[in-house]
C-alpha cells in the first residue's frame, strides 16, 4: 500500500464499525513508519481499569491490504459453551470445593459413604496409637500434601475416653495452613445437659461447646462446625465466635421415606412432649399432629395424649434422640390404645446405652401396642449402626449426601 493510503484517523481506529458488545475492546496503532506498508497491532484492553471485569477475547484471523483497498481485519469469535450448558453452568462445575476428609475410626463406615456422593471429596487417614501409659500416639498422613487444602475431619464423641484423641487431631489440622477447616460432629453428646436446675449444677453443653469454640484458626477463617438436630437450639448461643456452628437435621431424609411408604397418604405425626413438638413441629406442619406429654399420677408419671386423634392412622413418634427407650414405648401403648392402626418412630441419634434397643420388637401387622412397624434412625451413632443392622423394626437412614453437600457451603 502506498503512503497516500487515507490515514488512522486521530492515533488509533476501531478496528470495525461494529461496536463488539461482549468483547473486550481492540485498538488498532498505526505504526511510526508507514512508507509502503501499514501495520497494525492489535492490544487488549482486558487489563485496564476503565472495564469492570474480562469478557471472551476476540481473535485476529487474517489482514489484507492491497494498493488503495481499505483495510480488512476478520475477527473470530470468542467459543460458545456447548448447547445445554451456560457460562454459569460451566463456572460452577469449576468450582466445586475439592475437600480432603479426614475420620475417627468408628467413622469409617460413614465416611466412606460421604466420599461416594462426590468426586470431589478425598479420603485421609491418620494413624491411631497409644503410648505404653495409654495416651495418644497419633500421626496425620501426608500433611504436608493438604496445605493449601479444603479439609474436613468426621468425629464421633461416643464416650469420653475418645474424645481427648480426636480433638488433638482437630486442633492440629487447621494448623497445617489449611485453606479452610470443617468439624462435622453428627451428634452433640452432652446437647441434653444444657440448663441448670438448681445451684451446682454442670452445664456440661456448655463445656463441651467452649471447648470447640477454641479450635485454631485456619488459613482460611473460623472453623465450620456441623451438627445434626442439637437438643435445643438455643445452644447455638453457647459457642464462641472462633466457630461457625452449621446446624442440620435428619428430618428431610424422614420426609423422603414416608413418601415411599404404601400408606403415605395415612401419616400422622406423634410428639412423646412438648419439647419435641417446638423443636420439629415447623419441619412436620403439613401431616396431622399428636402431642403426648407426661402427667403424674400418684408417685408415677404416666404418658397421655394432650392432643390430636391417633384412630385409624399409622403414627410415627418423632424425637432428636433416644436412650432407653422408656417413654417411646409408653408413647406407642397409648397411641395403639386410642386406635392407631401402626406405630412408627424416628429418630436423629440411636444411642441405646447398654442394648436397650432390644426393647423395641416388630409389628409385623394388626398389632401396634406389642411392637413398631419401623424404627428410623441415622448413622450419627455408628455403634447402634452396627448393632441394629438387618434387625427390623430399624432402619437406618444415612447422613452421607447431607454432609458431602455441607462441605460446599
Amino acid at each position: 500500500m502506498s503512503a497516500t493510503a487515507p490515514p488512522l484517523p486521530s492515533q488509533f481506529s476501531l478496528s470495525s464499525p461494529n461496536k463488539f458488545p461482549n468483547s473486550n475492546p481492540a485498538l488498532f496503532l498505526p505504526s511510526k513508519k508507514c512508507t509502503s506498508l501499514v501495520r497494525c497491532e492489535l492490544r487488549s484492553l482486558e487489563n485496564n481499569s476503565s472495564f469492570a471485569s474480562p469478557s471472551p477475547k476476540w481473535t485476529v484471523e487474517s489482514v489484507s491490504g492491497n494498493g488503495s483497498d481499505p483495510i480488512h481485519i476478520i475477527l473470530k469469535p470468542p467459543a460458545t459453551p456447548p448447547l445445554g450448558m451456560t457460562s454459569l453452568d460451566s463456572t460452577a462445575v469449576k468450582s466445586s470445593k475439592r475437600v480432603c476428609l479426614y475420620y475417627c475410626s468408628e467413622m469409617k463406615a460413614l465416611a466412606q459413604r460421604i466420599a461416594a456422593e462426590s468426586d470431589a471429596i478425598e479420603l485421609r487417614s491418620i494413624t491411631w496409637r497409644t503410648f505404653e501409659d495409654g495416651f495418644p500416639n497419633l500421626f496425620i498422613s501426608n500433611a504436608h500434601g493438604i496445605r493449601g487444602q479444603h479439609v474436613a475431619f468426621l468425629a464421633s464423641f461416643s464416650s469420653p475416653g475418645v474424645i481427648f484423641e480426636q480433638l488433638s487431631v482437630i486442633y492440629a489440622l487447621p494448623k497445617l495452613f489449611v485453606s479452610s477447616f470443617t468439624l462435622v460432629l453428627p451428634f452433640f453428646p452432652t446437647g441434653t445437659s444444657e440448663r441448670m436446675e438448681e445451684e451446682g449444677d454442670v452445664a456440661t453443653a456448655f463445656t463441651l461447646a467452649r471447648i470447640l469454640s477454641n479450635i485454631p484458626i485456619s488459613k482460611g477463617g473460623p472453623t465450620s462446625l456441623v451438627i445434626f438436630d442439637i437438643h435445643a437450639l438455643q445452644e447455638r448461643f453457647y459457642f464462641g465466635d472462633n466457630i461457625l456452628p452449621c446446624f442440620e437435621s435428619g428430618i428431610p431424609l424422614l420426609l423422603k421415606r414416608l413418601q415411599q411408604l404404601p400408606d403415605s397418604d395415612n401419616i400422622s405425626i406423634a410428639f412423646p412432649d412438648d419439647g419435641a413438638w417446638k423443636r420439629f413441629h415447623k419441619q412436620l406442619q403439613h401431616f396431622p399432629t399428636i402431642i403426648c406429654a407426661k402427667v403424674r399420677e400418684g408417685d408415677q408419671r404416666i404418658v397421655r395424649i394432650k392432643e390430636g386423634d391417633p384412630k385409624g392412622r399409622h403414627v410415627v413418634i418423632v424425637d432428636d434422640l433416644v436412650q432407653s427407650g422408656g417413654t417411646l414405648i409408653e408413647c406407642q401403648k397409648v397411641l395403639a390404645n386410642h386406635g392407631a392402626s401402626k406405630v412408627s418412630a424416628y429418630v436423629t441419634h440411636g444411642i441405646f446405652p447398654n442394648r436397650s434397643w432390644e426393647r423395641f420388637d416388630h409389628d409385623k401387622g394388626g398389632n401396634p401396642e406389642n411392637g413398631m412397624t419401623y424404627f428410623w434412625i441415622t448413622d450419627s451413632c455408628p455403634q447402634t449402626v452396627k448393632e441394629v443392622k438387618n434387625r427390623a423394626p430399624f432402619e437406618v437412614l444415612s447422613l452421607a449426601a447431607v454432609i458431602a453437600a455441607s462441605f460446599q457451603i
